[in-house]
């Protein structure tokens, strides 16, 4: 079974697009993206909005701020 559908598929296929000619732009800051990895974010982000199927984001794991010592 696949783990992302077709629409994510086109939506990466955009933002790889748009990176490749210098016109995709983050989110708050508008600044131009140059990374390939965070063109593919971008990509599943706006699939998962759209709803298309796409895996949860993984979770961070906390670190505790007191260690023993």
């Amino acid at each position: 079974m696949a783990k992302y559908g077709k629409k994510a598929q086109k939506k990466v296929a955009r933002a790889m697009r748009e990176r490749k000619h210098g016109t995709l732009k983050s989110g708050r800051s508008g600044q131009r993206v140059t990374s390939r990895k965070q063109a593919i974010a971008i990509g599943l982000s706006e699939a998962r909005k759209a709803g298309a199927k796409v895996p949860r984001k993984r979770s961070t794991k906390k670190r505790s701020s007191s260690r023993k010592k």
